[in-house]
């Protein structure tokens, strides 16, 4: 008995090769895109009741009037459907004399829900707005 193939050779990995190029983009993602290398956070004067956009870039240190702030990495998410920043900041108070508490905040922020690590002080108040 003699079998007969239903498609040619050729035919087979022509198919593979365009199923190929039209697939692997939606499951390879580069993690480059995910992190930046700038944060920008809004600073709340709580007494003049103004807002501040303030740009950091990763690694280097920023002053704005009594604070020292230090983001040291940010992300964004991979789902565009419910956008994520995250970010870690370190932010110094310039007129606490207290050497034995360094930071006022030493931690991640979350652009979505700021409540989850809250960054308390009396006069400012910091909220992450976007990560690039």
């Amino acid at each position: 008995m003699l079998f007969k193939k239903n498609t040619s050779p050729g035919r087979t990995k022509l198919n593979l090769l365009i199923f190929l190029f039209f697939t692997i983009p939606f499951f390879v993602h580069s993690e480059q895109n995910l992190e930046g290398n700038y944060t920008n956070i809004k600073i709340l004067d709580k007494i003049s009741s103004k807002n501040i956009l303030v740009k950091l870039k990763n690694g280097e240190v920023k002053r704005h009037k009594d604070l020292l702030i230090k983001s040291m990495k940010c992300k964004n998410s991979k789902f565009d459907d419910n956008p994520e920043i995250i970010a870690y900041i370190q932010v110094r108070d310039l007129t606490n004399k207290n050497k034995d508490d360094v930071f006022v905040f030493n931690n991640w922020m979350f652009s979505s829900s700021p409540s989850i690590t809250p960054f308390d002080h009396p006069v400012y108040d910091i909220r992450l707005v976007s990560c690039y």
